[in-house]
C-alpha cells in the first residue's frame, strides 16, 4: 500500500488513545475515514498528497487501531463533539494549531462538528459524499433508509446489532460496502483485508454502534443547537459526492450545506460513494486545487 513511507503514531486524547500515520512536508493536512473503514482508505492518494502536505492519516475513535472506550447511556464518548477533541489534539500533539481536513462519510460527521467547536483550527475542510446528519435524518424517505439500512439498524438497543452483526462481521462488510454503485471492485484486496480485521477485533463492532446511537441523540441536539443559534461552519467548504451514489439522488448536497456553512462550493465526481478509492485522481486533483489555492495566497 502506498504508506510506507509514512510514521505510524499513538496518541493519548481525553480518555482514549489515537492510532494514526503521519508523512510528507508542507501544510497540515488531516485526513479522516468513514465507515466501516480506517485510515487505509487514503491508500491510493497518501503518497500524492505528501509530496505537498504534512499528512496526518487517524483512525477515528472506535475504529481501526485506536481505542475504543467504554460508552454511557448519553453516547457522549462516541459524541462527533468528543470525536472531534480527538482529533485538535492529535494536530496539536504535533504542534499544528491551524490545518486543513479531508474527511469522508463519519470523519466528515467528525469534521463537520470540529469546524463548529473549533472554527480557528480548520482553515479549509473538504467533505466526501455526505450531507449534514440531520438533514438526512430529517429527509429520510424509503430510497435512503433502504441503501442506508445501517443507520437504522446500528442505533437499536444494545446488544441486538452488537450480536448480529459481530457474529458476521466479514458478511457485514460485504453487505455494507459492496451494496454500493460499483460493488466491492473498486477495494484493494490489502484494504478489504484491513477493514475485516479491524472490525474483527474485540470492542470495535460495539464502538460502531455507539457511534450510529450518538448521530441519532446527542449529535442531533448539538447541531439543532448550532442551528438555533445560527452558529454555521466559518471556513472555505468544498463539497464532493459520487455521481453514482445514493447521496445527491436523494438530497442537494450544496443546498443542504449552504444552510450549515457561510462558503460552500462543490460538484458531484463519476463514481459511487467511496471517492478516495474510487476517484483517488479525481479526488487528488480536487484536494490540491482547493487547498493549495489557499496557501498560494497565504
Amino acid at each position: 500500500m502506498s504508506f510506507e513511507a509514512f510514521a505510524p503514531f499513538r496518541v493519548m486524547v481525553q480518555d482514549t488513545d489515537i492510532f494514526g500515520v503521519k508523512g510528507g512536508a508542507g501544510p497540515p493536512l488531516l485526513l479522516l475515514h468513514g465507515h466501516p473503514q480506517t485510515h487505509m482508505i487514503w491508500h491510493r492518494v497518501a503518497a500524492t498528497l505528501a509530496n505537498h502536505f504534512t499528512v496526518i492519516a487517524t483512525d477515528l475513535r472506535g475504529y481501526g487501531a485506536s481505542g475504543k472506550p467504554p460508552s454511557d447511556a448519553q453516547h457522549v464518548p462516541y459524541s462527533k463533539r468528543a470525536m472531534a477533541a480527538d482529533q485538535v489534539a492529535v494536530m496539536r500533539h504535533f504542534g499544528f494549531e491551524h490545518f486543513h481536513v479531508c474527511a469522508h462519510d463519519r470523519g466528515a460527521r467528525v469534521a463537520h462538528r470540529l469546524a463548529l467547536d473549533h472554527p480557528d483550527a480548520v482553515e479549509r475542510m473538504m467533505l466526501l459524499d455526505i450531507a449534514p446528519t440531520l438533514a438526512m435524518y430529517e429527509k429520510t424517505d424509503r430510497a435512503f433508509a433502504t441503501a442506508y439500512f445501517h443507520w437504522f439498524f446500528l442505533i437499536q438497543p444494545e446488544p441486538l446489532p452488537e450480536t448480529l452483526v459481530g457474529a458476521h462481521t466479514d458478511a457485514y462488510i460485504e453487505r455494507v460496502m459492496g451494496n454500493r454503485s460499483a460493488g466491492l471492485a473498486p477495494f484493494a484486496p490489502e484494504a478489504l483485508a484491513a477493514y475485516r480485521a479491524a472490525l474483527a477485533q474485540p470492542g470495535a463492532v460495539h464502538a460502531m454502534c455507539e457511534d450510529y446511537r450518538a448521530s441519532a441523540t446527542i449529535d442531533l441536539e448539538h447541531d439543532r443547537a448550532d442551528l438555533e443559534r445560527g452558529n454555521k461552519v466559518a471556513c472555505p467548504l468544498r463539497v464532493l459526492w459520487g455521481e453514482n451514489g445514493i447521496v445527491g439522488r436523494c438530497f442537494d448536497p450544496l443546498d443542504e450545506w449552504r444552510r450549515v456553512a457561510r462558503d460552500v462550493s462543490g460538484r458531484a465526481l463519476e463514481c459511487g460513494h467511496y471517492i478516495p478509492e474510487e476517484a483517488p485522481v479525481a479526488l487528488i486533483e480536487e484536494l490540491l486545487a482547493f487547498f493549495e489555492a489557499r496557501d498560494a495566497a497565504a
